[in-house]
């Protein structure tokens, strides 16, 4: 087995409020970022959300995979500045 030779890192894009899932925007513009591979929501609409410790989930997830450690940490930041949860 050949170790994965590019850093690579992952957010859990964590509940900021509790209340009901309602909208999620900036999706296509988090996904198309350089050295993002995929944003992975795992929250549904009208879901009912609550901050940790709480509740028990993320909203989903963004994985990176880069040259440097800089560039992962930067893309999953920057990725993640593009969304917008809409909870009510």
């Amino acid at each position: 087995m050949e170790r994965e030779k590019r850093p690579a890192g992952v957010m859990m894009i964590p509940v900021l409020q509790a209340g009901t899932l309602i909208e999620i925007r900036g999706l296509d513009e988090a996904q198309s970022i350089p050295d993002i591979e995929e944003v992975t929501i795992t929250a549904h609409l009208t879901q009912q959300v609550l901050p940790l410790p709480e509740g028990s989930i993320y909203l989903g997830f963004i994985f990176s995979r880069a040259e440097t450690p800089d560039r992962v940490e930067a893309a999953l930041r920057e990725a993640y500045s593009h969304l917008v949860f809409v909870i009510k």
